[in-house]
């Protein structure tokens, strides 16, 4: 870092940060379009979090004729050392994130965690949790069996065992769901068999709460309950097959006959911890 001559006009704005340093340079830029004609240029210093590394910037700053420091340090030594050299070399600061946390813990009652880096922690837990919910989407009801190779978690079952809510759920935890339906007719597919079966979970239903599901989703659709759909005898006919199939994958096998949807997650993501998976 080398100063200019002090006849310089640029506005020098330093962006100092313990994380990335994105929030700093919003608000620089923000700020400075609400002055016409600057000539400025905005310099960021990520991952700054030690006096070691803000005292040279600090220094070059002071240096120049016209320079602002932006910082958004939550660590308590170094936002100590920002603010005497805020004094010591008269330079001009802006504390980001002091104003807000002093508030925040006047109002609360407790002491900020100053942890650099948590909004971004946040964000990409966001887009891990829309990730997991797309995979769930684009695998849902065995649409594409690429999807079991791919998938956290494999749940296979007859129709209305809850495989859909439950993988939705399931993505909410950031977990990628593939599901797959059973039925006699169709061929599992090969994909199931050279999955680890430790992540394919099966989910069965007894005859009665399988019929009475399914009569009332027909009514609902306007059909007969009439339909091979809601046949008590080809509702049995189906779990007996699925039960083959499970038996057959060496799966684990939750009744969710009783079961509220984040009752049987929870049970699958204890499973899941339980396995290092």
């Amino acid at each position: 870092m080398s100063p200019t001559s002090n006849s310089d006009s640029t506005l020098y704005i330093y962006v100092i940060s313990d994380s990335i340093g994105e929030t700093g340079e919003l608000i620089a830029k923000a700020s400075i379009k609400q002055f016409e004609m600057v000539n400025y240029q905005i310099m960021r210093f990520p991952y700054h979090n030690s006096v070691e590394q803000i005292e040279p910037v600090l220094k070059e700053a002071a240096a120049r004729e016209k320079s602002l420091i932006v910082y958004t340090n939550v660590d308590i030594e170094t936002r100590a050392f920002i603010q005497r050299a805020t004094d010591e070399f008269n330079l001009h600061t802006v504390d980001v994130m002091g104003g807000p946390m002093n508030q925040l813990e006047s109002i609360l009652g407790y002491a900020p965690k100053r942890e650099p880096g948590l909004i971004r922690r946040l964000d990409e837990n966001y887009f891990k949790k829309v990730e997991a919910i797309e995979f769930a989407v684009k695998y849902d009801d065995g649409k594409d069996p690429r999807g079991i190779r791919r998938a956290d978690i494999c749940l296979v079952g007859v129709s209305r065992t809850s495989k859909t809510p439950l993988s939705m759920y399931l993505a909410n935890k950031h977990y990628k769901v593939a599901n797959v339906p059973l039925v006699p007719e169709v061929p599992v597919p090969k994909e199931l068999y050279e999955k680890d079966k430790g992540r394919i979970i099966g989910l069965v239903a007894g005859t009665e709460k399988l019929y009475t599901i399914r009569e009332e989703r027909l009514l609902r659709l306007g059909l007969t309950s009439s339909a091979k759909y809601a046949n008590k005898d080809r509702i049995e006919e189906e779990v007996d097959y699925s039960l083959k199939v499970m038996k057959d994958l060496d799966c684990i096998i939750i009744d969710v006959s009783n079961k509220a949807i984040e009752e049987t997650a929870e049970i699958i993501i204890d499973y899941m911890k339980k396995q290092n998976l």
